[in-house]
């Protein structure tokens, strides 16, 4: 496919839609885009995404210069939809995000973002999820598995040892306590907190456990 095609089938939708390429730069921006962020195709294209859509989920940030969902497309994964709140021209709003990745002629993948509004309903999911929360003996993990939560987090692309790791950091083990749980080295320990942190996006092992639970991954 080649880039003049990306852009008219992003063109042919009513839906708000854009391109984004390897290197997280902006392609194409239809009409939709334009109006719901306020920022010409003009203006757009060239610029990185996460500087326009500056997009977060219940548990902080998504996009940024090293967001899950480009991780994932380098990574050659496809990616399920998930909810976004971006910055728009009427305040910020949550809409939900299909991305399919595209190749065009001799290049690196482009990832085509379709985005549809979704406010309502995803404020009354997290007034549900808060209530449960607060008012049951479910816990976070729980609750977001109970609703299904589509969020960016879940593009997070864990292993299992990975997965252990930060199960026992979220019980409130030590790395020193963890290598030896495990029987390895706490450098081993704190090479996989490293890659943990760098998949989830996050500066600190609180705000990665905060994202994982929120996605119900733990």
């Amino acid at each position: 496919m080649r880039p003049e095609d990306l852009r008219k089938l992003v063109d042919g939708t009513q839906d708000v839609a854009y391109v984004v390429d390897s290197e997280g730069a902006v392609t194409a921006w239809n009409d939709g885009a334009a109006a719901l962020f306020g920022i010409s195709a003009a203006s757009a294209v060239g610029r990185s995404c996460y500087s326009i859509i500056q997009g977060t989920d219940e548990s902080g940030r998504v996009c940024s210069q090293n967001c899950m969902i480009r991780q994932a497309i380098q990574r050659g994964k496809t990616v399920s939809s998930f909810d976004v709140q971006v910055q728009t021209t009427d305040g910020r709003k949550w809409c939900n995000a299909s991305v399919f990745v595209a190749t065009t002629n001799g290049s690196s993948p482009h990832a085509v973002h379709i985005l549809r509004p979704v406010d309502a309903s995803k404020r009354l999911e997290i007034a549900v999820r808060d209530y449960l929360f607060a008012h049951t003996r479910m816990s976070a993990g729980e609750v977001a598995a109970l609703l299904a939560s589509a969020t960016a987090t879940r593009q997070a692309n864990l292993s299992p040892r990975e997965l252990e790791v930060l199960r026992m950091l979220a019980s409130g083990g030590s790395t020193r306590s963890t290598a030896d749980d495990l029987h390895i080295s706490s450098t081993t320990v704190n090479n996989h907190i490293r890659h943990i942190l760098n998949k989830l996006d996050s500066h600190s092992r609180l705000e990665a456990i905060r994202r994982a639970e929120r996605a119900g991954l733990l």
